[in-house]
C-alpha cells in the first residue's frame, strides 16, 4: 500500500519536473533565433491583464465626466449669465499714448513752454506756458486732441496753432505710443501691455531774451495804454547772426486761455477785439513807414550819382510846383520845419522833407531819382519782399508805383507829387516791422540781408543772406546821418551816455484828417562796431501826442544797461 502511494508521488512529481518536448524545441531553425528576429520569436508567453486593471481605468474615466459634467453645470446653468457678461465686456482696449512735447527755454534759461502732468488725466501731460505778459504771440499755442463719446480719440496729435509752437513743431512734436489694456466687466483693468514706447519730443532754445523781452512788451503796453496807441511792436536783431533778442507785439492774448479753451468768453472776446490780438504785428503789421525810409533813399542817391554827401540845398519849409492848368494856385508840399541848409548828413538827421522831395522827385536843377529807381532800392533792402523768416504768414506791403495808383485809383495817372509823397514814406507805402528791421540791419553791416532766426546758436558769424552791392562810403554815410540823428536830431533821445546809438525817427500821418499818426524809431548799437539793429512801431496814436517810439526804445535801453548790460558792450578794442 505504502508503495502504491511512493509510487503515485513520485509520478506526480516526474510530471511537474519534466515538460513534454515539441517537435520546434528539438528542430530550431535559424530565422527563430531570439537575436535574430525578437519579433518573430515563436513560443512567447505574455501574461494577460487583471480584470482589476481595467475596474481602475473605468472608475477614473467615470469620475473625469462627472467633474466635467459638474463644471459644465456651473458655467452653463448656475453662472452662465454672469461669465456671458464677462465674456462680451470684457474688452482689449487699445490706447494711444500722447507724447509729451519739448520744452521751449530763452537764451537765458527761463521755461517758456513746459508739460505739467495732472493726477485725474492719464492720456497727457498738459500744455504750460509762462505767465509774464508779452509772449503770447511769440510763443504760439496747441490744441490739444478731441475724443468721441466712447472715449476714443479721432485726433491723435497735439495740434499747434500759431507762434514757436507751430514754427518748431518738426523739433516739438514726439512720437505717439500704443497700450493694450484688459478691462473687465466691472471695469478694472486686468492687464497692460505697451505695444509701442512714446517718444518725447525735442526740447528748444529761443534766441529770445526773456528779461528784455518782458521789459519791452511792459514798455509798449504802459505808452499805448496811457497815450491811446491802438497797438504796438518792437524787435531787436543780431544783424550778423540773424538771432533775435526780443520780439513783442501788443495786444496779445493768453496762450494758457487759448491752449485750455475753457474759457469761452475770454475767448470770444480775443475774437471780438477790434485791435486784433491774435495779429502778430512784428511779422504782419503793415504800417506807413515816414521817414524811416529816408537813409535807404539817401543810399540810392549816392549809389546813383545824382547827388554827392555835401552838396547844400536849403529848405525853407516847402517847395512849390507850378500848376499849369491855374498859375495862381500851385502845388504846395510842405516840409515839418524850416531847416535852412543842409547836407544830406544833416538832412538824415534833421529829417528834412524838401531836402528828401528834391534828390527823390527832384526839383530845379537838382535831380531826382525818380519812381522807378525809389522803387529798385527800397526793393533791393526787402521792402516788399518776405525775409525768408517763416515764422508766421508774412504781410509782403507796397511800394507805390504809376501801375499801383492807375489799378488802385480807378486809372489814374502817376504825377510828381506822388513821387514827393512815396519820398518821405507816405502816399500807400506799406511796410513790416520785421522788413525794417532787416533792412536795417543791412545798412549796419554794409549791405547784407540776414535771414531773421528766433532759435539761439550761440554763434556770432553772419550768415548766408542777399547782399546789397553797393560802395561801403556810401552805407558808412547813411549810418553818419543816423549817429547824427541820434546825438543832435530828431532822434536825440537815443542820445545816452553808456552807449553810442544810431537812429531815424519816423511819423506817419493817417486819417483823412491827419488826425493819427504811426510813431517810428530804427537804429543800430553799437554804432562804432554794430551788433543789433531794433525797430519800434506804435500804431495809430493822436497826433498832438508828442510820446512815441523813442520813448520805447529810450526806455528800454535804460533798463537794459543796468539789468543786461551784456548787451550793450562795444567789443572794439
Amino acid at each position: 500500500m505504502m508503495l502504491g502511494i511512493f509510487r503515485k508521488m513520485f509520478n506526480k512529481w516526474k510530471r511537474r519536473s519534466y515538460k513534454d518536448i515539441t517537435p520546434d524545441e528539438i528542430f530550431l531553425d535559424s530565422k527563430n533565433l531570439p537575436d535574430f528576429d525578437l519579433y518573430q520569436f515563436e513560443g512567447r508567453l505574455e501574461k494577460p491583464i487583471s480584470s482589476k486593471v481595467f475596474s481602475f481605468l473605468g472608475f477614473a474615466y467615470l469620475l473625469v465626466a462627472v467633474v466635467f459634467l459638474i463644471k459644465f453645470g456651473d458655467l452653463q446653468i448656475i453662472h452662465g449669465s454672469f461669465y456671458k457678461d464677462r465674456s462680451e465686456n470684457n474688452k482689449l482696449k487699445q490706447i494711444l499714448v500722447l507724447a509729451p512735447r519739448g520744452i521751449v527755454y530763452s537764451r537765458d534759461g527761463k521755461k517758456l513752454i513746459w508739460n505739467q502732468k495732472v493726477e485725474n488725466d492719464k492720456d497727457f501731460s498738459l500744455r504750460k506756458y509762462i505767465e509774464t505778459s508779452g509772449f503770447s504771440n511769440l510763443l504760439g499755442f496747441i490744441k490739444y486732441p478731441a475724443k468721441d463719446k466712447s472715449g476714443y480719440y479721432y485726433e491723435e496729435e497735439f495740434m499747434p496753432k500759431d507762434g514757436a509752437e507751430l514754427y518748431l513743431n518738426e523739433i516739438l512734436a514726439g512720437r505717439n505710443g500704443l497700450e493694450l489694456i484688459e478691462i473687465s466687466v466691472n471695469g478694472d483693468v486686468i492687464s497692460q501691455s505697451v505695444i509701442q514706447t512714446p517718444n518725447n519730443g525735442g526740447d528748444a532754445t529761443l534766441s529770445i531774451d526773456a528779461r528784455v523781452q518782458k521789459e519791452f512788451y511792459g514798455i509798449i503796453k504802459s505808452l499805448a495804454n496811457s497815450v491811446n496807441f491802438q497797438g504796438g511792436a518792437g524787435i531787436i536783431m543780431d544783424v550778423n547772426s540773424g538771432e533775435i533778442l526780443a520780439m513783442t507785439s501788443f495786444p496779445e492774448y493768453n496762450s494758457g486761455i487759448m491752449t485750455e479753451g475753457e474759457d469761452i468768453i475770454k475767448i470770444e472776446s480775443y475774437y471780438k477785439d477790434l485791435n486784433n490780438p491774435f495779429l502778430n504785428r512784428v511779422i504782419a503789421g503793415l504800417y506807413t513807414p515816414g521817414s524811416i525810409v529816408k537813409p535807404f533813399l539817401a543810399f540810392a542817391a549816392l549809389e546813383e550819382k545824382i547827388i554827392s554827401p555835401e552838396k547844400i540845398i536849403i529848405s525853407t519849409g516847402k517847395i512849390e510846383i507850378p500848376n499849369p492848368y491855374d498859375p495862381s494856385k500851385p502845388s504846395i508840399f510842405r516840409d515839418w520845419k524850416a531847416h535852412g541848409p543842409v547836407d544830406m548828413r544833416r538832412a538824415i538827421a534833421v529829417s528834412s522833407d524838401v531836402y528828401f522831395y528834391q534828390i527823390g522827385g527832384g526839383f530845379g536843377s537838382q535831380k531826382g531819382l525818380g519812381i522807378e529807381r525809389i522803387k529798385k532800392y527800397l526793393e533791393l533792402f526787402g521792402f516788399t519782399k518776405k525775409t525768408g523768416f517763416d515764422f508766421q504768414k508774412e504781410a509782403t506791403g507796397v511800394i507805390p508805383d504809376p501801375e499801383w495808383k492807375e489799378k488802385t485809383f480807378n486809372g489814374e495817372i502817376w504825377r510828381i507829387g506822388d513821387t514827393y509823397n512815396t519820398t518821405i514814406g507816405q502816399y500807400g507805402m506799406q511796410v513790416t516791422p520785421i522788413q525794417v528791421v532787416v533792412a536795417v540791419g543791412a545798412l549796419a553791416n554794409n549791405g547784407k540781408l540776414i535771414t531773421p532766426s528766433i532759435l539761439f546758436t550761440a554763434t556770432s558769424t553772419i550768415v548766408s543772406g542777399t547782399e546789397i552791392e553797393g560802395d561801403t562810403e556810401n552805407f558808412q554815410v547813411a549810418r553818419e546821418g543816423m549817429r547824427m540823428s541820434a546825438k543832435e536830431g530828431t532822434a536825440s533821445g537815443l542820445n545816452v551816455g553808456y552807449i553810442n546809438i544810431a537812429g531815424k525817427t519816423g511819423t506817419a500821418e493817417l486819417g483823412a484828417r491827419k488826425q493819427f499818426v504811426n510813431s517810428w524809431v530804427i537804429g543800430f548799437f553799437p554804432y562804432e562796431n554794430p551788433k543789433y539793429a531794433f525797430t519800434v512801431v506804435m500804431e495809430r496814436g493822436p497826433v498832438a501826442n508828442l510820446t512815441g517810439a523813442t520813448y520805447v526804445m529810450r526806455s528800454l535801453l535804460d533798463w537794459m544797461s543796468i539789468n543786461t548790460p551784456e548787451y550793450l558792450k562795444n567789443d572794439i578794442q
